[in-house]
């Protein structure tokens, strides 16, 4: 009799057991994405897609950028400022160290801003750093910058993907396999298919929910779809808005529509006729009709802009009117310009359904008008290298999604090749304000001068569009920098 209680006793200990296990919260998450980053290093690439995997989870700034666009402590846990703006002295966390064990300090910060402000710099947005004139490593936990101006957004910035922090020992090297302080380390990365991430157990700050992270390169709207249905993926931040109606309902998932920083352009190369005519230029904007592109390629879920800034920002104003849908308009300043029969073109369309769909429809309002677009389909990868770095294009559609970079029209050798001297000196004045007033009245200046030369086609503010397994939560509504944050999201039940 005994020997049978203690039998039962077993069976029922290992029930129990089994069905502990049975309950327990997964601790991993597979995330889809639709693009595949063309390198893991924020700090050498202007792709988003770098940003999605690696910002705030491998690699970490002096400061950080959380989901309502506000600045908090980063590696950084706090700083003062000198009265003239000048200086910023920063005190760094102590017990931190990177993925491979060597550990963080004032000389890695060092070093970090060093190889930005560097001759042969790759880092796509060194201009945001120039104005310091030195970084001086005070003591290991202590480093102070000097800047040559005031910058209003200096903290913000430090908190871009841009400015992340990098050893010495794995710089040279994070491009593939990238080693950062951030809460999670990188484990694997099959080129076409996956990157995998787990949770680094003797990170410095708050631990994470998750064990593992997987992020799942698919660029298909009913893949994707199949996908998460399947249970193959556990969610998307960015979901295609035309396929939401699957999801929205249904008890077992959550929609999350958000905005982002993404402003989508028809963007134009400034330096190559007859884009280099402003004529021709109006006429191209009074081409568009910005609702029916909305409608078309987003489902709605769009906002009209009539300059490259996000209408959720307290600088932006509604430019919208200063070219409004006009082709007979059009058709005029055509003429004027020497093209009465108007002209062919090429638009180069990176694999994003924004993009194609906008492309169809732009394509046809401007045949309307005698503009013919050939519209040429190409891989990310080649986009970046044809139309951003080798400016081999006439025409493309793109999101921009990094906040505030009103600044890249500043930037003659940027790919759109706008050049401005009056823009570019309000620009440095803006940099150099602090005061929110003026740089208020600054930017409405600035969007008003690229409005008014229609240095591109602008066309809606990209939403957020997430779907993600109803047991989520974590995740960001909003997209106010470029990233996809891991930090917060878990399993309930």
């Amino acid at each position: 009799m005994e020997k049978t209680l203690q039998a039962f006793g077993l069976a029922l200990a290992l029930t129990s057991g089994l069905t502990g296990l049975a309950m327990a919260q997964p601790t991993e998450v597979r995330i889809g994405v639709a693009l595949e980053p063309p390198m893991l290093d924020p700090t050498a690439g202007a792709a988003e897609a770098i940003d999605i995997v690696v910002y705030q989870n491998i690699f970490e700034g002096l400061t950080r950028v959380d989901e309502n666009g506000s600045v908090q402590p980063g590696l950084a846990e706090s700083w003062t400022i000198a009265e003239d703006g000048l200086t910023y002295t920063f005190k760094l966390h102590d017990g931190v160290t990177f993925h491979d064990g060597t550990s963080f300090d004032a000389d890695d910060v060092k070093f970090t801003f060093d190889r930005i402000l560097a001759e042969d710099s790759s880092n796509a947005h060194r201009e945001f750093y120039t104005p310091i004139t030195s970084v001086t490593v005070v003591d290991p936990l202590t480093v102070e910058f000097k800047l040559s101006r005031e910058i209003g957004r200096f903290l913000f910035d430090l908190g871009r993907g841009d400015a992340v922090i990098v050893a010495p020992e794995s710089a040279d090297t994070n491009a593939t396999q990238p080693i950062g302080t951030g809460p999670f380390a990188f484990v694997q990365w099959d080129k076409g298919s996956r990157v995998i991430l787990e949770a680094y157990a003797p990170y410095w700050g708050e631990p994470v929910h998750l064990s593992k992270a997987t992020y799942l390169f698919i660029g298909d709207t009913a893949t994707m779809t199949n996908a998460l249905l399947s249970g193959d993926v556990d969610g998307t931040n960015n979901f295609a808005p035309e396929a939401l109606a699957v999801f929205e309902g249904n008890p077992q998932f959550t929609v999350l529509v958000g905005t982002t920083e993404g402003e989508t352009i028809l963007a134009t190369n400034n330096r190559k006729a007859p884009f280099n005519d402003l004529r021709v230029r109006q006429a191209m904007a009074h081409a568009l009709d910005r609702q029916a592109i909305i409608d078309g390629a987003t489902y709605g879920y769009g906002t009209p802009i009539g300059a490259p800034f996000a209408p959720h920002n307290d600088y932006y104003v509604d430019l919208t009117g200063t070219y409004p849908y006009d082709p007979a308009e059009s058709r005029r300043l055509l003429a004027e310009a020497g093209y009465p029969e108007g002209f062919s073109a090429t638009l180069k369309l990176p694999p994003v359904a924004y993009a194609r769909l906008s492309g169809q429809i732009i394509a046809s309002q401007f045949a309307a008008v005698g503009i013919k677009l050939e519209l040429i389909n190409i891989e990310f990868a080649q986009w970046l290298e044809d139309v951003y770095s080798n400016k081999d294009f006439d025409l493309t559609i793109i999101s921009h999604v990094e906040p505030f970079d009103i600044g890249n029209y500043a930037n003659p050798d940027y790919y759109f090749g706008y050049d401005n001297p009056e823009f570019q000196a309000l620009i440095e004045t803006l940099n150099g304000t602090s005061d929110e007033a003026k740089r208020k009245e600054l930017a409405i200046e600035a969007q008003t001068i690229l409005a008014r030369d229609a240095v591109n086609g602008y066309l809606f503010e990209l939403a957020q569009t997430g779907v993600w397994n109803a047991k989520l939560t974590g995740m960001w509504r909003n997209s106010p920098i470029e990233g996809l944050v891991l930090r917060d999201i878990r399993w309930t039940e």
